[in-house]
């Protein structure tokens, strides 16, 4: 009996150990980020230049329309009081020690005094444009990089393509191997045209909104400096 028992454990031994090696090892790869980006091919290297310098553009824009679009509540009501009374030096003081467009298009006005008022008007409108263009800086390139990203993705898919028929071609038959690499350089340089373009798209719309009130801000502060020339002093 216990000859039987090992005999039959024995067998129950190599059955296992058979099916073991009969089944095939089971490896786990894992693809870091990185790895997955290199496989987009030459196109990642100009969407990544993109990536950067949009990113760059967007922070540096939002910092200077943040200071730009920020004035004292009492700005204009301090330029009101200083000229009423004749101080034209303190109205001037309020102006540079206000680092915005608006202090800057009020403190032309307030160098124009005297003159008629038309050409006061003029001048606040030409440092106003000034500004505006200021504001604007750089922005033109996140509209063309919103442009031109999805279009340098959709090469990498065009690129992508041209290798799965040029390695099948080389194999002489199709694989998935031999599909592989022209798939991920297909889709990764899709994937990554398309979220340069959609974050350039954003920023670009979102900053244009930004400059939009600023420039809404600048307008009826100018509107109020006319007022406050035309009301008769103290």
């Amino acid at each position: 009996m216990p000859v039987t028992d090992s005999l039959q454990t024995a067998v129950q031994d190599t059955a296992r150990a058979a099916a073991q090696a009969a089944t095939p090892a089971v490896t786990e790869t894992s693809t870091s980020l990185w790895e997955m980006i290199l496989k987009g091919g030459p196109v990642m290297i100009p969407l990544a230049i993109f990536l950067v310098a949009a990113i760059y553009i967007i922070i540096e824009r939002l910092i200077v329309i943040n200071r730009s679009s920020k004035v004292p509540h009492n700005f204009i009501n301090n330029i009101r009081d200083s000229i009423h009374n004749g101080n034209i030096d303190s109205a001037k003081a309020i102006c540079k020690s206000t680092n915005a467009p608006v202090a800057r298009m009020i403190e032309k006005g307030i160098n124009r005094i005297g003159r008629p008022l038309a050409d006061i008007e003029k001048s606040i409108e030409n440092v106003g444009k000034l500004e505006v263009a200021k504001l604007e800086k750089n922005l033109n390139f996140l509209g063309i990089i919103a442009g031109i990203a999805p279009m340098l993705g959709f090469i990498g898919t065009i690129l992508g393509v041209i290798r799965i028929f040029y390695n099948i071609g080389q194999a002489g038959t199709i694989e998935v191997k031999y599909v592989a690499d022209g798939l991920y350089e297909k889709m990764v340089s899709s994937a990554s045209g398309l979220i340069v373009g959609i974050i350039a798209y954003a920023a670009y719309h979102y900053i244009s909104t930004m400059i939009d009130r600023v420039i809404f801000k600048m307008e009826s502060t100018s509107v109020d400096f006319i007022d406050v020339l035309q009301e008769p002093s103290k």
